[in-house]
């Protein structure tokens, strides 16, 4: 289990904000904390740590009208710590080599592979040959619904019909690298974990897979450590003091 810092860029800034409150609509979200530096700042920081593995997410749609000041931001932390960083957000087959070549060491991708609620799986072969397996992450983000935890897409609005289990995480781990999952009911709110979600992604090694949502203290990683069974990195984001939180960002660098 490792740290995997996050750098989350909306409307041109680096920020923290609820997950569950993003909207396309007028580009709104709830902030927890707009942060005055750049991303670069942020990716100069965890090159210095030598914390890799970690992500940028462009908030907004590819269509809105922050999107490029989203990128920009992104391009400065890419330049800053060239292949330290993912990237996921507005990513599909054809830009997916763009954001490889500014920089990221893989992209990340959830809404393009699905299609009316399920996986498409002749888009994610695209994906797949447009990157390489070993450049491709999937975001499986998702949150409970009546019986379940189901995957959630488009900047976690829409839900799908696909569940998160083990039976989806095996299929998926011939496509990709990594998983990436928020849970996004916790998203943002540094209120506890979706302990259930880190049960299931560390029932076995299938991929390096990175959990998010909710972290608030210290004992939330260490629940994460040994109810994950050491195979669950992690993210910290509205908690941490760089970002407005009370978990020292040092005590997770060792």
């Amino acid at each position: 289990m490792k740290f995997r810092p996050c750098i989350d860029i909306h409307n041109g800034s680096v920020k923290q904000i609820v997950g569950g409150s993003l909207n396309d609509r007028g580009n709104q979200a709830v902030n927890n904390f707009v942060s005055s530096q750049d991303a670069a700042y942020y990716a100069e920081m965890y090159q210095r740590d030598g914390l890799t593995g970690g992500h940028i997410i462009l908030l907004n749609q590819s269509s809105s009208s922050f999107y490029k000041a989203d990128v920009e931001q992104a391009e400065k932390a890419l330049q800053a710590f060239s292949g330290g960083l993912q990237i996921g957000g507005g990513i599909h087959a054809g830009n997916a080599e763009f954001f490889l070549e500014m920089g990221a060491s893989h992209v990340i991708v959830t809404s393009y592979v699905f299609r009316n609620g399920m996986i498409d799986y002749d888009r994610l072969e695209k994906m797949v040959s447009a990157v390489g397996k070993k450049h491709l992450v999937l975001d499986l983000s998702c949150r409970y619904d009546k019986d379940d935890y189901y995957i959630v897409t488009d900047r976690w609005q829409k839900k799908t019909e696909e569940k998160l289990n083990a039976a989806l995480l095996q299929k998926l781990s011939a496509y990709c690298d990594e998983f990436l999952v928020h849970a996004v009911d916790v998203e943002g709110k540094a209120s506890g974990i979706e302990r259930e979600v880190v049960r299931r992604l560390g029932q076995q090694p299938i991929l390096p897979v990175t959990y998010a949502g909710g972290i608030h203290s210290q004992e939330d990683i260490e629940w994460i450590q040994k109810e994950g069974n050491g195979l669950v990195d992690y993210t910290v984001g509205s908690a941490l003091d760089l970002f407005g939180g009370t978990i020292p960002y040092r005590s997770l660098c060792s």
